[in-house]
């Protein structure tokens, strides 16, 4: 019947398509030798959890899953491309596709914690095992692929081959048969292309590949401190870059790029590459909270949040309040605010701050751009945990005149002026700051270690650790995350002419 064949003909492309996403997928593994399946399995949550758990805690069952799902991935594909050995590779592909949905099951959480493809029960993994179960019931490889011949050579070997076709009609099902090489050929040759020119020889303006580190090359665990009972790794992860917040100075365009690029979906993914890498920690503000605690249920994370929160002389507590409801780990009074407080004489109001945030349980911070906070802190015992400044050397092109900077400048007005503040340097004296530092018995977090982005990273951590600072905090996109932590541990490692005692 012409139904039927539309069925089986509808099916058939179905299982080709499917096929093509196994294949992609197994010789993406196949082809990066540093590839593992550790990070998906140590990450995994549902009641199924502790089962993914064990797996990435023992090395011979680790290394069996990841062969398994390089091969298995990659032949499965082959099975449903060329429709040959149609039943065994959709089953295998329906067991493997239970295994990665039960990994990360879309459900026992809120039903709104839902991301691109995830609805609850139902996702896409879930569909595709769905579709392959039917084409496991249904035999479209004896009706278009390898399977036909299969058949054929058994009905032949028991005796029961049919009655010869006509040659227009074995003509036509050969060619319908081997349909599917042009679609292997097309994934072979793009990943030979993809190969080639990812070599030096191939790259031009247009195609330069970043370089990605993932974690199995990392150099080591991330060192961490504590403030507190809280447990801090040395790199925090900044929230900048999230909000798009690029201190790129006069590139208007960068801030609107840093947003696309930084999609619901790719937050989610960087949050869980630095977690992975051993950042146990990350500052946070008010705005993002729905997102990181979307992420923590999703993800089944353990990171904490520091939350900077803003206060005025009008409305003192209520940023307090929302990061307390939202679920902060600790909580510090942003670096602006407290300029303010200073500045305008009423310093004795941070330690107000100071004690509300204590009785909630927290501990409390407070952030600077001008050392003149921390110096007045101190003096009137404002009673803050550790204090968040900013700290970075001003050997830069765009760092303005040093007999040009002023005090409680940093963050209030962007001169036209290139001889003034344009957003382009955060520690205007970091001699003073680094002086002053020494002198204070208190953990001590320094931001804006790079400048916006003006200095390299290994010349600003190392900078900012020898100089004394017991954390920093960095703004990282996905890429930079590997990268940044064995920067942060080979200089802690090679750490010389630290006089500041460690607080943390």
């Amino acid at each position: 019947m012409k139904t039927n064949r539309y069925f089986l003909g509808t099916l058939s492309v179905l299982r080709i398509l499917i096929g093509w996403h196994f294949l992609y997928e197994g010789i993406v593994k196949l082809m990066n030798p540093s590839w593992s399946a550790k990070g998906y399995l140590e990450n995994a949550y549902g009641f199924l959890g502790g089962f993914y758990h064990s797996l990435a805690a023992q090395p011979g069952l680790l290394k069996m899953v990841d062969i398994l799902n390089e091969w298995g991935l990659t032949l499965i594909g082959l099975g449903l491309i060329f429709g040959v050995f149609t039943r065994l590779a959709s089953g295998a592909g329906v067991l493997l596709l239970l295994l990665y949905y039960f990994a990360y099951p879309p459900f026992g959480e809120s039903l709104t914690a839902i991301t691109e493809g995830n609805y609850w029960i139902v996702n896409k993994t879930l569909l595709e095992a769905l579709t392959l179960a039917l084409i496991f019931i249904v035999p479209t490889g004896r009706y278009w692929g390898l399977d036909y011949y299969l058949q054929r050579l058994r009905s032949k070997k028991s005796g029961k081959e049919e009655a010869g076709e006509p040659a227009d009609e074995r003509r036509r099902v050969f060619i319908r048969n081997i349909a599917t090489l042009p679609v292997f050929g097309g994934l072979a040759f793009s990943a030979f292309r993809n190969k080639e020119w990812e070599k030096p020889d191939g790259l031009s303006g247009a195609t330069v590949q970043l370089n990605r580190l993932n974690i199995s090359q990392l150099k080591g665990s991330l060192p961490a401190g504590k403030i507190g009972d809280m447990e801090i790794s040395r790199l925090i992860m900044g929230c900048n870059l999230i909000g798009g917040w690029a201190h790129a100075r006069d590139l208007h365009y960068v801030s609107s790029l840093f947003r696309a690029y930084n999609t619901e979906a790719k937050i989610m993914e960087t949050f869980w590459l630095a977690e992975q890498a051993g950042i146990r920690t990350t500052f946070m503000v008010n705005n993002f909270y729905p997102l990181f605690n979307k992420y923590k249920k999703l993800y089944g994370s353990k990171m904490k949040s520091i939350c900077q929160a803003q206060s005025t002389v009008d409305n003192m507590y209520s940023e307090i309040d929302k990061a307390l409801e939202a679920g902060a780990d600790s909580i510090y009074i942003q670096g602006h605010s407290a300029d303010v407080y200073v500045r305008d004489g009423m310093a004795e109001k941070l330690g107000d701050l100071m004690e509300y945030i204590h009785q909630h349980g927290l501990s409390a911070g407070i952030g600077a751009h001008s050392i003149q906070v921390i110096i007045k802190s101190e003096e009137l015992g404002l009673n803050a945990d550790y204090y968040v400044k900013t700290f970075h050397h001003d050997k830069y092109w765009s760092a303005h005149p040093r007999e040009r900077r002023k005090e409680f400048q940093v963050d209030v007005f962007n001169s036209p002026d290139h001889n003034e503040f344009h957003d382009n340097l955060f520690d205007i004296f970091p001699e003073q700051t680094a002086a002053v530092m020494a002198g204070v018995k208190k953990p001590w977090i320094a931001f804006k270690v790079l400048a916006g982005g003006a200095i390299p990273p290994k010349d600003g951590f190392r900078f900012a650790f020898e100089n004394g600072a017991d954390f920093i905090c960095v703004g990282m996109f996905d890429f930079q995350v590997v990268e940044d932590v064995n920067l942060v541990i080979d200089v802690l490692n090679e750490l010389q002419g630290r006089q500041r005692e460690w607080f943390a």
